[in-house]
């Protein structure tokens, strides 16, 4: 079974000039505002090479 990613809340305060134009992203892209959030960060993150690489796993299972 695959394994749960973990999330964290947080509270963010956002001018509302940004908070429109994010909510209007959104919308075009048919995602809520919090998983624009979410992908505006991790797109970031990537660019900058600072997203934690994916652990592979390699295990295999016997029953």
């Amino acid at each position: 079974m695959a394994e749960k990613k973990s999330t964290k809340s947080f509270i963010l305060r956002v001018d509302s000039d940004t908070m429109d134009a994010i909510e209007a992203w959104a919308a075009d892209e048919f995602r809520s505002t919090n998983g624009q959030l979410q992908w505006i960060i991790t797109e970031a993150l990537r660019k900058a090479k600072r997203l934690p690489k994916k652990k592979k796993n390699n295990e295999t299972r016997e029953d």
